[in-house]
């Protein structure tokens, strides 16, 4: 393929065919990578909380991102804001993991701002006190840098 060209999809839109690895960074074309996350799926809430842990525990917090932005998109009004965070959340942990200290904590602190206002309602059962928390002190490890990047799948925060 000509690496020069953009990729597009059937309607003519740009969009990056390269295989990726577990944590969404391109590959060279050919390469074996993993299987992407299909865009614009709607799951219920149980099954985008379920879908999106499995991948945390993975060690892909990138695919996860993906799952929590298509419920952050395709949600009612009022839990937008949750979706959106958590996907900050993920994709904090990804940056983390690539060794991207200062994008890492932005976002890790970011996405803790975002869910504040969740706290107390315990969403869909997940715990936001101890995501907001898990996510500061990342935050705070990850710019002092203790060891380079993180491990995604030992890091991977419970949301529930």
């Amino acid at each position: 393929m000509d690496e020069t060209r953009r990729d597009r999809d059937i309607e003519g839109r740009a969009h990056n065919a390269r295989p990726r690895d577990g944590l969404g960074r391109p590959l060279p074309y050919g390469a074996e990578g993993v299987e992407r996350q299909p865009e614009g799926v709607v799951r219920t809430p149980e099954g985008t909380v379920r879908e999106a842990q499995r991948l945390l525990d993975a060690g892909m917090p990138f695919h996860a991102h993906e799952v929590f932005e298509d419920a952050w998109k395709s949600g009612p009004d009022g839990e937008r804001e949750l979706w959106r965070g958590l996907a900050q959340l993920a994709v904090g942990l990804t940056h983390s993991a690539r060794g991207n200290a200062t994008g890492g904590a932005r976002l890790l602190r970011r996405g803790a701002a975002a869910l504040e206002a969740f706290t107390a309602a315990r969403p869909h059962g997940m715990d936001v006190a101890a995501l907001t928390g898990w996510a500061r002190e990342l935050a705070v490890r990850v710019e002092r840098a203790e060891g380079g990047p993180v491990d995604a799948a030992r890091e991977a925060p419970r949301l529930r």
